[in-house]
């Protein structure tokens, strides 16, 4: 006659559907975990990089500036007059393709989360209920439930354990429930393809590197992104000191009209001369309204650029050019090849695509292993208890296997094929890597061409800027004495016009020029003060009379 299941056999059960339902989460937990991880990588990797300053979230702030003014009247959606640091600020925290790379660089930590799971204690279970019958009548009942595990090892060895109980009852009699217990274990190792930590691991290392990658064009972006809000800034501020420019020819221009018209009424000036004055009234008049369009839509695109509304109303700080006006040329004194050396050894985009030359030798070496024959070793053992007696496992009820399985390389076509595709990626990697190395020395020499341009124009703007002022002065006080007409002091007003705004221009591409060198050796930097420049390397550079990157 069969025992029958005690009764903490039910209460064994119940506890499986306790640890069960414990184990679940809701979504919003299952988020927040996901978050913890990938931002714990992040900051690892950002920390090793010695990344730039600031605080890594794909977050947007709730009360960010551009919700913020959307919950204003459209009237008031002013801001006060914003710097070059403001503005980087404003962009870090609204602007749409800074959002994305963040969102990116995420993405990535969070594939490298999965990388390691797959090589963590994995765990599962399940509870299962079923009644079954023979047509109007139920006539046996059962429930059950499973715990079990997997684990991969570096050798490239899957462990697979379990355990089980199952409660069955017949329900045309009033028998309590009968209880039995399973429980398994299994090891596959493989011994040929397959066989090794590389081998195993290989998903794992490309993960951890993709992060590394990650960050780096993530920097990359964050230094480069700076640059582009700092030319913006530049090139508005350029474009309010020429509307100042053209509203004081104007200005001049209408003073000289209304002279030249007076001294007519008086028969001591020739209508001649007093329609040459009006005609350039007119023409910087219409110059007056270009520059101002030509401000506002800079401004509407650099809102667009920030992520504010179009709407919003702002002006920049004017401190940020009169700054650069007043700290003139800045002096340069790095030579070609330390300018080299320097990107060569610190460019984050350089290095990520030398580091890819290793990727492509280890999915050489991967795909290679591939070509061996598979051969495992499998060992697998289970138990099952006697019906009543759960968990209670004895010898007899014991099975144990133990044994190969080889699968010999006669086809290996596919295998094959991917191993010269890899060996063909290598080679690409490689090409790459000499082009990007070809294409940063380009860089490098012509940003240097460009600022030595730059340096130049600038000179030469300023004498003729000097050169423009006394003649307008000259020009005048000989008009005034008779001794030259009005079209000589129209045509020295607008060389003063042009020699001046051709000033500020030469003046902002050479502050642009200079960032963007300093870009190009990876030293220009984004802190909580806006950009700066990092020169620790270049001293190290020279302290240690090798140049970085290059060969002696």
């Amino acid at each position: 006659m069969k025992r029958r299941a005690k009764r903490p056999i039910p209460v064994v059960l119940a506890a499986l559907g306790v640890l069960a339902l414990a184990g679940c989460r809701s979504a919003e937990q299952y988020a927040e975990n996901a978050d913890r991880d990938a931002y714990e990588i992040v900051a690892a990797r950002r920390a090793a990089l010695a990344a730039d300053a600031g605080n890594f979230s794909i977050e947007r702030p709730a009360d960010n500036l551009r919700a913020e003014l959307l919950e204003r009247p459209e009237s008031e959606r002013t801001l006060g007059p914003l710097d070059l640091a403001r503005c980087l600020e404003i962009a870090a925290e609204n602007a749409r393709n800074y959002q994305s790379q963040r969102e990116a660089l995420f993405l990535t930590a969070l594939d490298l989360t999965l990388e390691r799971f797959r090589f963590a204690v994995q765990t599962g279970g399940s509870l299962r209920a079923l009644v079954s019958g023979d047509g109007d009548e139920a006539t046996d009942a059962s429930v059950g439930g499973s715990v079990g595990f997997t684990k991969l090892l570096g050798s490239g060895a899957l462990i697979v354990g379990g355990l089980g109980i199952d409660l069955f009852r017949s329900l045309l009699s009033s028998d309590g429930w009968d209880a039995v217990s399973t429980a398994n274990f299994s090891i596959t190792q493989p011994l040929l393809a397959g066989f090794g930590r590389r081998i195993v691991e290989e998903p794992l290392t490309q993960a951890e590197r993709n992060v590394v990658y990650a960050v780096r064009s993530y920097e990359r972006f964050r230094r480069s992104f700076a640059f582009d809000v700092a030319s913006r800034v530049y090139r508005i501020l350029q474009q309010h000191d020429n509307l100042v420019n053209e509203q004081a020819n104007y200005d001049s221009l209408e003073a000289l009209r209304r002279r030249n018209e007076a001294l007519a009424q008086s028969g001591r000036l020739s209508e001649i001369q007093v329609d040459q004055a009006r005609q350039d009234v007119l023409r910087a008049e219409s110059r007056l309204i270009d520059a101002r369009q030509r401000l506002e839509g800079l401004y509407d695109d650099f809102k667009l650029f920030l992520g504010l509304p179009v709407e919003t109303h702002f002006e920049l700080d004017a401190a940020d050019l009169v700054a650069l006006v007043d700290a003139g040329i800045e002096v340069f004194d790095v030579e070609e090849h330390e300018a080299i050396a320097l990107a060569l050894e610190l460019r984050l985009d350089h290095q990520s695509v030398l580091d890819r030359v290793d990727d492509a030798e280890r999915r050489v070496y991967v795909a290679k292993d591939a070509l061996r024959g598979v051969l495992d070793v499998e060992f697998d053992v289970g138990a099952t208890s006697e019906v009543g007696k759960p968990l209670d496992f004895r010898g007899d009820n014991v099975d144990w296997s133990l044994g190969l399985n080889l699968d010999l390389p006669f086809e290996r076509l596919p295998q094959r094929n991917a191993y010269r595709e890899r060996l063909i990626n290598l080679e690409a990697a490689r090409r790459d890597a000499e082009e990007s190395r070809d294409g940063l020395l380009l860089q490098v020499r012509a940003a240097l061409r460009e600022l030595t341009s730059r340096r130049q124009t600038y000179e030469i703007q300023r004498n003729s800027t000097a050169l423009a002022e006394r003649r307008v002065e000259s020009t005048r006080l000989n008009f005034e004495a008779g001794r030259a007409e009005t079209r000589d002091l129209l045509e020295a007003q607008n060389a003063l016009l042009e020699a001046r705004n051709a000033l500020t221009s030469a003046l902002v591409d050479h502050r642009l020029a200079a960032l963007a060198l300093y870009r190009d050796m990876e030293l220009l930097r984004v802190d909580e003060g806006g950009l700066a420049i990092e020169l620790e390397p270049l001293v190290l550079l020279r302290e240690n009379a090798l140049p970085l990157g290059i060969e002696s």
